[in-house]
C-alpha cells in the first residue's frame, strides 16, 4: 500500500542490519580497531629511542669495558670484558705520567674559556649595542677569520711564539686557544645581545642605573645561555686541540691529555687497555663540565627575563 501511495515504508529492511550494522553496534568496533593500533606507534617510538641511545652510548660503554678489561689487547669483538681489573688506570697516572696531564689541560681549558667569555660578551656589546666607524667591517673580518684553516695558522703562531719566548709554556698555548674561540664567540653572543630588547636597558637608565650595574643586573642575565654555549664551544675545543700542543709543547712535563695519550701508542705495539683508560679519564672532566653547565644550555632569553 505503501508502495502505491508513494509514502516511505519505515520498515527497516533485512540487508541494513548485515551490511554494517546501526551506529551504536558500529562504535564499539571502531573503539577495539582503535585500541588495536595505538600500541604500534608507541612500540616503534621505543624502538628508535633504544636504538638511538645504543648508537650514542656504546663507543662510551666499549671504551670503559676496554679499560677494565685485563684481556684488552685480545679482546677481539667480544662484548663482556673477561673481567674486571683496574691495572690500566693506574699504569696511566702513575707510571705515565697522566696526573699531570690532566692538570695542565684543566688550566689551559679554564684559561681559555673565561678569558675567551669575558672579551667574546664585550666585543659583542660593543658591536651590537655601539655605533661606529668600520663596525660593520670589523664583523667581516671576524667572520673571515672563522673561515681560516687552523693548519695554515701553525708556522706563523710558531714563530711569533717562539719571538716571545712563550714556546713550552702553558699560557702561550692558551693565548693560542683564547684567539681561535674568540671569532665563533663574539659571533655567536651578538646575536644573543641583539635579542634583548633596547627598552630594558633604556628602563634600567631611567631608573638611575649606571651601565656597569644595567650590564650586570640587565644584559648578563639575558645573555647567560649564550655565553654557557660559547664556553661550551671554548672548553671543547681547548681540551681536544692537538696539533698546537704537539708543536708548541717540547717538555714533556708540560703536555696536554691529547699529546700524553699518545705516549701509549708504540712503533710496533699498542697498549689498548691503557689507551682506554686514558680516553676514559679524558672523557670525565668534559662530562662533568656539561653536567654542571647543561641547566643554562637548555633555557632561553624569556626564562632570563623573567627571573631578572
Amino acid at each position: 500500500m505503501s508502495a502505491l501511495t508513494g509514502t516511505p515504508s519505515s520498515t527497516p529492511r533485512a540487508g541494513d542490519r548485515t551490511a554494517g550494522g546501526t551506529a551504536d553496534e558500529r562504535a564499539p568496533q571502531v573503539l577495539r580497531t582503535k585500541a588495536r593500533k595505538r600500541p604500534l606507534p608507541t612500540a616503534g617510538k621505543v624502538v628508535g629511542i633504544v636504538a638511538l641511545l645504543v648508537f650514542a652510548l656504546f663507543p662510551a660503554y666499549w671504551m670503559f669495558s676496554s679499560a677494565i678489561d685485563p684481556e684488552a689487547a685480545t679482546r677481539g669483538a667480544r662484548i663482556l670484558p673477561a673481567g674486571v681489573t683496574w691495572d690500566n688506570f693506574v699504569t696511566v697516572i702513575d707510571d705515565g705520567g697522566f696526573g699531570q696531564y690532566l692538570r695542565n689541560s684543566i688550566v689551559v681549558a679554564i684559561g681559555a674559556v673565561v678569558f675567551s667569555s669575558v672579551l667574546a660578551l664585550l666585543a659583542a656589546v660593543a658591536v651590537s649595542r655601539f655605533r661606529f666607524r668600520f663596525r660593520k667591517s670589523i664583523l667581516v673580518l671576524v667572520l673571515m677569520v672563522q673561515m681560516v684553516p687552523l693548519e695554515a695558522l701553525v708556522i706563523p703562531l710558531f714563530l711569533q711564539m717562539r719571538t716571545l719566548g712563550m714556546l713550552t709554556s702553558l699560557l702561550g698555548l692558551t693565548i693560542v686557544y683564547i684567539a681561535f674561540s674568540l671569532s665563533f664567540a663574539i659571533w655567536m653572543l651578538r646575536g644573543f645581545v641583539a635579542a634583548v630588547p633596547v627598552e630594558l636597558e633604556e628602563a634600567a637608565y631611567l631608573d638611575g642605573a649606571s651601565w656597569g650595574r644595567m650590564f650586570w643586573t640587565i644584559l648578563l642575565p639575558l645573555v647567560a645561555p649564550g655565553v654557557v654555549a660559547t664556553s661550551v664551544f671554548s672548553f671543547i675545543t681547548a681540551w681536544n686541540e692537538f696539533i698546537f700542543a704537539l708543536t708548541f709543547l717540547q717538555q714533556s712535563a708540560k703536555y696536554t691529555v691529547p699529546i700524553g695519550l699518545q705516549k701509549f701508542f708504540g712503533e710496533n705495539t699498542t697498549d689498548w687497555g691503557a689507551v682506554m683508560a686514558a680516553s676514559t679519564l679524558i672523557t670525565l672532566p668534559v662530562i662533568v663540565f656539561f653536567v654542571l653547565v647543561q641547566r643554562n644550555l637548555s633555557s632561553g632569553l624569556t626564562a632570563g627575563s623573567v627571573k631578572g
